[in-house]
Protein backbone atom coordinates (compact mmCIF):
# COMPACT_ATOMS: atom_id res chain seq x y z
CA UNK A 1 0.00 0.00 0.00
CA UNK A 2 1.52 3.27 -0.48
CA UNK A 3 2.26 5.89 1.97
CA UNK A 4 1.44 9.66 1.54
CA UNK A 5 4.73 11.76 1.82
CA UNK A 6 4.50 13.10 5.04
CA UNK A 7 2.35 10.84 7.30
CA UNK A 8 3.48 8.55 9.44
CA UNK A 9 3.16 4.75 9.04
CA UNK A 10 2.38 3.27 12.58
CA UNK A 11 4.36 0.69 13.72
CA UNK A 12 3.41 -2.89 12.93
CA UNK A 13 2.10 -4.98 15.65
CA UNK A 14 4.22 -6.84 17.80
CA UNK A 15 3.68 -9.52 20.58
CA UNK A 16 5.00 -6.25 22.63
CA UNK A 17 3.41 -3.18 20.78
CA UNK A 18 0.18 -3.35 19.83
CA UNK A 19 -1.09 -1.55 16.57
CA UNK A 20 -2.86 2.05 17.00
CA UNK A 21 -4.24 3.40 14.29
CA UNK A 22 -3.06 7.43 14.76
CA UNK A 23 -5.09 8.47 12.44
CA UNK A 24 -8.30 7.35 14.21
CA UNK A 25 -6.43 8.57 17.54
CA UNK A 26 -5.46 12.06 15.72
CA UNK A 27 -9.49 13.09 14.71
CA UNK A 28 -10.88 11.35 18.39
CA UNK A 29 -8.33 14.04 20.17
CA UNK A 30 -9.10 16.65 17.89
CA UNK A 31 -12.68 16.18 17.95
CA UNK A 32 -12.42 15.84 21.84
CA UNK A 33 -10.99 18.83 22.21
CA UNK A 34 -13.17 21.00 19.74
CA UNK A 35 -15.95 20.05 21.91
CA UNK A 36 -14.11 21.13 24.95
CA UNK A 37 -13.66 24.26 23.53
CA UNK A 38 -17.55 25.17 22.24
CA UNK A 39 -18.42 26.24 25.90
CA UNK A 40 -18.63 29.32 27.11
CA UNK A 41 -15.47 31.04 26.54
CA UNK A 42 -15.88 34.56 28.09
CA UNK A 43 -16.50 36.07 25.37
CA UNK A 44 -12.85 35.71 23.90
CA UNK A 45 -11.62 34.09 21.17
CA UNK A 46 -9.71 31.39 20.52
CA UNK A 47 -6.79 33.21 19.87
CA UNK A 48 -7.30 35.69 22.50
CA UNK A 49 -7.75 32.67 24.95
CA UNK A 50 -4.43 30.92 23.91
CA UNK A 51 -2.85 34.15 24.49
CA UNK A 52 -4.31 34.98 27.87
CA UNK A 53 -3.22 31.31 28.72
CA UNK A 54 -0.08 31.83 27.92
CA UNK A 55 0.80 34.51 29.94
CA UNK A 56 -1.01 32.90 32.73
CA UNK A 57 1.15 30.00 32.58
CA UNK A 58 4.45 32.27 31.68
CA UNK A 59 4.67 35.14 33.83
CA UNK A 60 5.14 38.43 32.74
CA UNK A 61 6.35 38.10 29.59
CA UNK A 62 7.36 40.35 26.87
CA UNK A 63 5.54 40.73 23.88
CA UNK A 64 7.92 39.61 21.39
CA UNK A 65 8.82 36.75 23.43
CA UNK A 66 4.65 36.49 23.45
CA UNK A 67 4.42 36.80 19.71
CA UNK A 68 6.91 33.77 19.33
CA UNK A 69 5.61 31.22 22.05
CA UNK A 70 1.75 32.48 20.06
CA UNK A 71 3.78 31.51 16.73
CA UNK A 72 1.97 35.19 15.65
CA UNK A 73 2.84 38.22 14.09
CA UNK A 74 4.01 41.25 16.49
CA UNK A 75 1.03 42.99 14.90
CA UNK A 76 -1.69 40.32 15.36
CA UNK A 77 -0.20 39.76 19.22
CA UNK A 78 -0.46 43.51 19.69
CA UNK A 79 -4.29 43.72 18.38
CA UNK A 80 -4.98 40.58 21.03
CA UNK A 81 -2.88 42.07 23.51
CA UNK A 82 -5.08 45.12 23.04
CA UNK A 83 -8.58 43.60 23.41
CA UNK A 84 -7.70 41.83 26.60
CA UNK A 85 -6.04 44.56 28.06
CA UNK A 86 -9.18 46.90 27.44
CA UNK A 87 -10.87 43.99 28.93
CA UNK A 88 -9.04 44.92 31.98
CA UNK A 89 -7.02 40.85 31.51
CA UNK A 90 -3.93 41.94 31.09
CA UNK A 91 -1.57 44.75 32.06
CA UNK A 92 1.05 45.55 29.77
CA UNK A 93 4.02 47.62 31.19
CA UNK A 94 7.46 49.22 30.26
CA UNK A 95 10.26 46.60 30.79
CA UNK A 96 12.29 47.49 33.87
CA UNK A 97 15.44 46.76 31.91
CA UNK A 98 14.42 48.14 28.15
CA UNK A 99 12.72 51.42 27.41
CA UNK A 100 11.50 50.04 24.19
CA UNK A 101 10.25 46.82 25.29
CA UNK A 102 7.15 46.16 27.18
CA UNK A 103 5.85 43.28 29.61
CA UNK A 104 2.55 41.72 29.69
CA UNK A 105 0.69 40.01 32.96
CA UNK A 106 -2.21 38.18 33.88
CA UNK A 107 -4.59 40.66 35.85
CA UNK A 108 -7.03 39.42 38.32
CA UNK A 109 -9.79 39.70 36.66
CA UNK A 110 -7.82 37.83 33.56
CA UNK A 111 -6.75 34.85 36.36
CA UNK A 112 -10.76 34.80 37.43
CA UNK A 113 -11.28 34.07 34.26
CA UNK A 114 -8.99 31.17 32.90
CA UNK A 115 -9.81 29.62 35.88
CA UNK A 116 -13.69 29.97 35.45
CA UNK A 117 -12.76 28.34 31.71
CA UNK A 118 -10.56 25.52 33.10
CA UNK A 119 -13.39 25.08 35.50
CA UNK A 120 -16.47 24.82 32.70
CA UNK A 121 -14.08 22.30 30.53
CA UNK A 122 -13.32 20.25 33.63
CA UNK A 123 -17.60 19.83 34.28
CA UNK A 124 -17.99 19.35 30.98
CA UNK A 125 -15.59 16.83 30.52
CA UNK A 126 -16.55 15.38 33.86
CA UNK A 127 -20.12 14.58 32.19
CA UNK A 128 -18.92 13.76 29.07
CA UNK A 129 -16.75 11.00 30.86
CA UNK A 130 -19.94 10.08 32.78
CA UNK A 131 -21.60 8.78 30.39
CA UNK A 132 -18.96 5.98 29.53
CA UNK A 133 -18.93 2.37 30.80
CA UNK A 134 -16.64 1.81 33.35
CA UNK A 135 -14.36 -0.64 30.83
CA UNK A 136 -13.85 2.58 28.76
CA UNK A 137 -12.94 5.00 32.01
CA UNK A 138 -10.48 1.94 32.82
CA UNK A 139 -8.96 2.14 29.34
CA UNK A 140 -9.21 5.75 29.73
CA UNK A 141 -7.64 6.00 33.08
CA UNK A 142 -5.24 3.65 31.82
CA UNK A 143 -4.21 5.52 28.48
CA UNK A 144 -3.73 8.89 30.55
CA UNK A 145 0.15 8.52 31.34
CA UNK A 146 0.68 7.99 27.22
CA UNK A 147 -1.50 10.79 26.27
CA UNK A 148 -0.16 13.61 29.19
CA UNK A 149 3.20 12.24 27.48
CA UNK A 150 2.06 12.82 23.77
CA UNK A 151 0.81 16.45 24.72
CA UNK A 152 4.10 17.25 26.45
CA UNK A 153 2.97 16.89 30.34
CA UNK A 154 4.16 14.06 31.47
Amino acid sequence: MPVTPGIAEARPATASRPAIDAARLRVAVLRLSRRLRKHDLAGLTPSQLSTLSSVGKSGPVRLGDLAAAERIAPSTLTRLVNVLEERGYLLRQPAPDDARAYLVTVTESGNEVLARIRDEATSLLTDMMNTLPADQLAALEAALPALEQLAGSG
